[in-house]
């Protein structure tokens, strides 16, 4: 079986924005659709636990080898990845894919930007960082496997 690399921890915001945006609705125990950031399109996650397996139809999915934002959001739903309550707020009505593009999918930038121009004033970024830096570590010891086949994503924006 093929095995999912680690995220960007830029992924982790996405994935907790999409929770806070309510992005993300059950279709089923193990499916899920996630709207993206923009709100034109939809992703399909499935997930088999007994195999320890996960597909989205998301662009970082089909085009690396990489978890994406889909997958970890549905993955925090399913509460096999923890994450604090108190993340998402700071994290809702983020325009992450007009930020990738602004930065030529720089996520590095992007997630400087966020901090600099987004991020609450009134919040401890260090310490938000941290806890973010702690679901990422997480999420890299998951070692999941693709669920079949890589699906095209939509071409919608």
């Amino acid at each position: 079986m093929t095995v999912w690399h680690s995220p960007h921890i830029s992924k982790v915001y996405e994935a907790l924005s999409t929770i806070a945006d309510g992005r993300i609705k059950f279709v089923g125990e193990n499916e899920a659709q996630c709207t993206s950031t923009s709100r034109g399109k939809y992703y399909t996650i499935s997930y088999d636990p007994k195999s320890n397996s996960i597909m989205s139809n998301d662009n970082t999915a089909y085009y690396t080898p990489n978890l994406s934002y889909p997958m970890i959001a549905f993955l925090m739903m399913k509460d096999v990845i923890k994450y604090d309550q108190d993340l998402l707020t700071p994290l809702q009505n983020i325009p992450w894919k007009d930020i990738n593009q602004k930065f030529h999918d720089d996520y590095d930038l992007g997630l400087d930007y966020y901090f600099k121009d987004l991020f609450p004033k009134n919040l401890d970024s260090e310490s938000f960082k941290q806890k973010i830096k702690s679901i990422h570590s997480l999420t890299c010891t998951l070692n999941l496997n693709y669920l079949g086949q890589k699906k095209l994503p939509s071409k919608a924006y």
